[in-house]
C-alpha cells in the first residue's frame, strides 16, 4: 500500500511542474509567431491591431507602423499593436433568395 502513497505524491510533484512547462512553451511559441508577423509586415498591407482598428500599411519604421483608416485619415502605431494581418472580405454573394 506504501506504493500507491508514493505514486499520488509524485502525481502532485510532477503535475505542476508539466503545466509549468506547457505554458513556457505555448508562451514562446506566440512569441515567436509575433516576432514573424513584426517581420512580415510591408507596406499595403491590410492589417488590425490589437485594440480592434483595421487599416492599410502605409509606411513602417523600425517602430511604428502608420495606417490609413479611411481615405486620407494615416494614423500612427506602434508595430507591437499590430495583431494580425487581414485578408480583404469577400463581397456578398447576392443569391436568388433575396
Amino acid at each position: 500500500m506504501s506504493s500507491g502513497g508514493s505514486a499520488s505524491s509524485l502525481l502532485i510533484f510532477l503535475l505542476p511542474l508539466l503545466l509549468i512547462g506547457w505554458m513556457i512553451f505555448t508562451q514562446r511559441k506566440r512569441q515567436k509567431d509575433i516576432a514573424s508577423l513584426q517581420g512580415s509586415l510591408e507596406v499595403g498591407d491590410e492589417v488590425c491591431t490589437t485594440s480592434g482598428l483595421f487599416g492599410r500599411v502605409t509606411a513602417l519604421d523600425a517602430t511604428s507602423a502608420s495606417l490609413e483608416i479611411s481615405p486620407g485619415v494615416v494614423v500612427r502605431y506602434d508595430r507591437r499593436a499590430i495583431g494580425m494581418k487581414v485578408t480583404s472580405p469577400q463581397a456578398p454573394a447576392t443569391g436568388a433568395g433575396e
